[in-house]
């Protein structure tokens, strides 16, 4: 059967995350409904990179998606996208080796993280706006200290016992947009909610609350310093011979 290769973008806000749930609104439940509706009579498989949360968005969520299917990728693409509400893209379709698989062959993933320093009309859903004047260098003391193959088991809800919270962080970067402040975190994988909680903590970190070197002390409660999921991007996800993430730009202008 064929497999064609898509790119997603979405809006979270609306949804209870990617993946299917019952009783629950998710951005893979409404592209299977899509896909039901332009191929009515055909069993499919759609299978994203990895997940994310309620409230999360993406700019380049990839799902392999196998169908037999008579139209061309541009035409499946269009056809997709006439079914789906408005807060889900399919930027694009290709066709893809029979044995793709959209998340065991990602090779690295990067998440992006909007923070802003004003409060905003217009991009509440996509900023965690903090009230409170931010140090960005010691922020960026901190992150450096995430860097490398560590255990996240303390920035993750999933229980170590059944699901490894080892988890290598390749880069963590943090730059100024003014009135904006984003950070980039690029990894091998990453575990339920260990990005929110990493800047979480980063920011308590700018904010005076938790001294750089206290930031793995397993005393400090990660969880109550959660992000929340409105800034959060997933921005890319990379395969063998891909480039790598290009500059980091804001989602939104605030300036």
């Amino acid at each position: 059967m064929p497999r064609f290769k898509l790119i997603i973008e979405y809006a979270g806000t609306r949804y209870s995350g990617w993946q299917v749930q019952k009783n629950a609104r998710t951005v893979q439940g409404e592209l299977e409904r899509s896909v039901r509706t332009v191929a009515p009579r055909q069993t499919f498989e759609l299978y994203g990179s990895g997940r994310t949360d309620a409230g999360v968005h993406a700019l380049a969520q990839v799902a392999h998606l196998e169908l037999y299917t008579q139209l061309n990728p541009e035409q499946l693409r269009r056809k997709i996208n006439d079914e789906l509400p408005s807060d889900i893209h399919v930027r694009a379709i290709e066709k893809a080796p029979h044995k793709f698989h959209a998340r065991h062959d990602a090779v690295s993933r990067t998440y992006l993280y909007q923070i802003s320093r004003r409060r905003t009309a217009f991009g509440k859903t996509l900023v965690w706006w903090i009230r409170e004047p931010l140090d960005v260098g010691l922020m960026r003391d901190a992150a450096a200290t995430f860097v490398g193959r560590r255990d996240f088991r303390g920035f993750t809800d999933d229980d170590p016992m059944e699901k490894s919270t080892v988890v290598l962080v390749d880069h963590l970067e943090i730059a100024e947009r003014d009135p904006l402040i984003l950070i980039r975190i690029q990894g091998s994988h990453f575990i339920w909610k260990m990005v929110r909680r990493i800047v979480g903590v980063l920011a308590a970190v700018g904010r005076g609350e938790v001294a750089s070197r206290a930031v793995h002390d397993p005393a400090l409660d990660v969880a109550a310093l959660t992000a929340p999921a409105a800034g959060l991007f997933l921005e890319g996800v990379y395969y063998t011979g891909d480039p790598g993430p290009g500059p980091m730009m804001p989602v939104i202008n605030l300036a």
